[in-house]
């Protein structure tokens, strides 16, 4: 049987390295290998917490590596895992600001935030407006 990248397969984890895990396909009687970052969706430190020798594990064929051996995949051959739902409240901004009505808002933020600077700098020092009698 003719393996090409992209094949979905079933197979045996036959032996577990700190690496990754070898694994015999069913279908073709060939071994490949699955590296660490391809068993699971998550940081993977310790395989044998995802993994153990004689588990059946469906696979994905990833394409050969120089040595012609077969580069497997655990984690794309299963589901990607679902994304939550965002909250109803959250409230997004618009992603087509450009660059002018960003500087603008910018601009708008900064003035306000001189005025209340300059009004309590004033307080502090005691100026303050005399009162026409």
């Amino acid at each position: 049987m003719e393996l090409k990248t992209g094949d979905l397969l079933e197979g045996q984890i036959t032996h577990i390295t700190s690496f990754g895990a070898f694994i015999k396909l069913f279908d073709c009687e060939e071994e490949g290998l699955v590296h660490i970052s391809e068993v699971a969706n998550e940081y993977v430190t310790d395989i044998n917490t995802f993994i153990k020798v004689g588990d059946k594990v469906n696979v994905k064929v990833l394409g050969r590596n120089e040595q012609n051996k077969l580069k497997l995949s655990i984690k794309q051959a299963s589901a990607p895992p679902k994304k939550q739902e965002e909250a109803l409240f959250i409230h997004k901004k618009t992603k087509n600001t450009g660059f002018e009505d960003k500087l603008m808002a910018f601009m708008k933020k900064s003035e306000e935030k001189l005025i209340d600077v300059r009004r309590n700098l004033k307080n502090k020092q005691g100026i303050t407006k005399k009162k026409k009698k």
